[in-house]
């Protein structure tokens, strides 16, 4: 009897010593669960705006340390080009790109950034609007998180017939998006706007004998294989903004928000120079490999059409002005950091 009740005694002193033992231990740390956000995107996977949004996963993916892992979704499989902006403010996607143009009039004072001659390469259009936002903090952003802002190159004339110079575009049917739309009809052509993505069907139809736009899609959409001729004009940059639903930003621990911002401007930078090297070698392929035919305009020819174009910016400045939004304020900003960058000072 004794023996059991020194059993007892003894066991309870061994559980009562590994409890104390136990609780002095440190505890073992708790692992942070993954942060998971889905990127939607519409044009195909090989084009620049998708190109750019794996770049930017991985970047951040690499500078959280896998804290945050990006799901991607190219070629509208999430969400189209006309619904991108209003998808992400419902959460449909965490993240989206979207081309302000193919929008007009719900971001006013950005149609500024795709004006006629603003712009001589997409770098220096990127890192300028991505200013303008982060000074201006337009209204019509109120509702999303910016993460970075781009643009394509040049906007230039692809075509089933020779453009040599401006009585060629008498008449001729050709995409265009946004403020390009204006453009090509005060150049006398007759612009049609659709999204990049129905552009070879409208090709195929003879809905549209050409487009305008940057010259990578020569080789990205396989445009060379319909188009054969080009004009280099140098006519407008599409602007298009990286936006991050609100509730899912407000959300995130600070460490990784600090790692969203400190990307915008990189992130900017290092698409404007790969989307400008990008459209050099696609001209270049589709020189070589399609036999595309390339024609650029004197000086004199380009001053010539120029000149046709005065009234879109007096039209911004008035669209802004009855607006009640600062278009000339932001406008003469704008070439204030344009000229900066092209001299180097920023």
């Amino acid at each position: 009897m004794k023996d059991r009740r020194f059993f007892w005694i003894f066991s309870g002193a061994l559980v009562c010593l590994a409890l104390l033992i136990w609780g002095a231990l440190p505890a073992a740390p708790v692992q942070a669960a993954t942060i998971e956000l889905t990127y939607a995107n519409f044009p195909p996977a090989p084009t620049f705006p998708c190109v750019q949004m794996e770049r930017w996963k991985e970047e951040v993916e690499k500078r959280t340390g896998g804290k945050v892992k990006v799901k991607t979704f190219p070629g509208g499989t999430l969400l189209g080009a006309k619904d991108m902006f209003d998808g992400v403010v419902k959460g449909v996607a965490d993240i989206g790109c979207l081309a302000t143009a193919y929008q007009p009039g719900r971001f006013k004072l950005f149609e500024a950034v795709d004006l006629p001659g603003i712009f001589p390469n997409a770098e220096v259009a990127g890192v300028t609007m991505l200013e303008l936002c982060l000074k201006y903090k337009p209204e019509s952003l109120a509702d999303v998180k910016v993460l970075t802002m781009f643009t394509c190159a040049t906007a230039n004339i692809m075509s089933q017939v020779p453009v040599k110079g401006i009585d060629d575009l008498k008449g001729l049917k050709l995409r265009a998006a946004g403020t390009g739309v204006k453009i090509m009809q005060l150049l006398g052509a007759a612009p049609e706007g659709m999204p990049m993505p129905d552009v070879p069907e409208a090709l195929q139809k003879g809905v549209v004998k050409g487009l305008v736009s940057s010259l990578e899609v020569l080789k990205d959409m396989k445009f060379a294989e319909y188009c054969k001729h080009v004009t280099i004009v140098d006519l407008w940059v599409v602007p298009f903004v990286v936006v991050m639903n609100k509730a899912k930003w407000e959300a995130l621990p600070a460490d990784v928000k600090k790692v969203f911002d400190d990307l915008a401007k990189d992130q900017a930078i290092w698409t404007g120079k790969y989307v400008d090297k990008h459209a050099e070698d696609a001209i270049a392929w589709a020189k070589k490999e399609q036999g595309v035919q390339v024609v650029t305009l004197t000086p004199e020819q380009r001053a010539q059409w120029m000149a046709k174009l005065t009234a879109v910016r007096d039209d911004y400045l008035k669209m802004t002005a009855d607006a009640k939004l600062p278009g000339k304020e932001f406008l003469a900003d704008l070439e204030k950091i344009r000229d900066a960058y092209l001299k180097g000072g920023k």
